[in-house]
């Protein structure tokens, strides 16, 4: 896993340009300063942050155990969920995507990202990098999907996942909750 996430640092910071002229495409003239200030240094910076911490985050860790149960040991041992869900809006798509990704990676969850429509350049940029990506370090092509298209390919989103992601707006986010609540997906919502 460290070695996939060092993997996807050197390909973003080797395809920089690429992906901020296709940040530029869809933005219709959004500065690459912008791009690389509040899209791609945060996101290498998330991956270095992952990898500093790493081994920390996945030791086993102790519990409380009450004195009814001596010499009883209680621990947590952090397992990967299966397959996490990314919804991603289309102002910042890179950091939005990137930033999950790793941390899904990392603990050793398959995704799926479904990617705004409104960033179609940028999305089959980054899919092209993160395919790359897999494919250079030997694992499954199938380990991150891409899903493009409107709203609607994300609304069953939650019925493919064991845990969903959504950045973006508070009424979207609401809708989001409402459909991961019937197959009672986990959610995490950020605005």
């Amino acid at each position: 896993r460290q070695e996939n996430l060092k993997r996807l640092k050197r390909v973003l910071l080797s395809n920089q340009d690429r992906l901020l002229d296709a940040i530029d495409r869809d933005f219709s003239c959004r500065s690459k300063d912008e791009s690389l200030i509040a899209e791609v240094m945060p996101s290498i910076q998330g991956i270095n942050y992952t990898l500093k911490n790493l081994e920390g985050w996945m030791k086993p860790s102790k519990r409380h155990v009450s004195v009814l149960f001596q010499p009883a040991s209680n621990r947590v041992h952090y397992q990967p969920k299966g397959v996490v869900g990314v919804i991603v809006p289309w102002n910042y798509p890179f950091h939005n995507i990137v930033n999950p990704v790793s941390a899904a990676v990392f603990a050793g969850n398959a995704i799926v990202v479904k990617v705004s429509e409104h960033a179609s350049w940028s999305s089959k940029c980054y899919e092209r990098l993160l395919k790359g990506c897999l494919a250079a370090v030997g694992a499954p092509a199938d380990l991150i999907q891409v899903v493009h298209g409107y709203g609607e390919a994300g609304a069953g989103l939650p019925r493919c996942v064991d845990h969903l992601t959504f950045v973006g707006s508070t009424k979207v986010g609401k809708g989001v909750r409402r459909q991961a609540a019937a197959p009672l997906t986990p959610v995490t919502l950020a605005r």
